[in-house]
């Protein structure tokens, strides 16, 4: 596993997450959680507009082993969403971190980061699960 970019937060459900200049929040899933699934094949994301409640699904993706929902880390409206991934979700596996990246939100209120975990925190966590 590579080393996990120290800007982001991550959730138990292998989610990352990326606070924007703008106030935006960028929404991917981990490497572990691309890995795991394998190649992926489709990715299902939500409309631009869409509300999106904080442990709620808001996408999709699919591999040739399975498919896992993609939670919401926070409560938001969408504003973006990434269409590259549409003719090419094997950017989620080969840049989990960057332009595999899955939805931009618009935050409804402050984040409660006290539910989510830092780079060590999450590498922790990944950890226990190996164990």
């Amino acid at each position: 596993m590579t080393e996990l970019p120290g800007d982001l937060l991550y959730t138990k459900d292998h989610e990352w997450l990326r606070h924007e200049d703008d106030g935006t929040v960028t929404v991917g899933i981990t490497e572990h959680a691309a890995t795991a699934l394998g190649d992926l094949v489709y990715v299902e994301l939500p409309e631009v507009g869409q509300d999106v409640e904080s442990d709620g699904e808001m996408a999709v993706v699919e591999s040739v082993k399975a498919a896992s929902d993609v939670y919401a880390p926070i409560t938001g409206s969408v504003v973006a969403v990434n269409d590259d991934l549409a003719d090419d979700p094997e950017k989620i596996n080969s840049e989990p971190y960057g332009e595999g990246w899955i939805v931009k939100l618009a935050p409804d209120d402050e984040i409660d980061e006290s539910q989510l975990m830092s780079p060590d925190a999450y590498q922790q966590f990944l950890d226990e699960l190996d164990d």
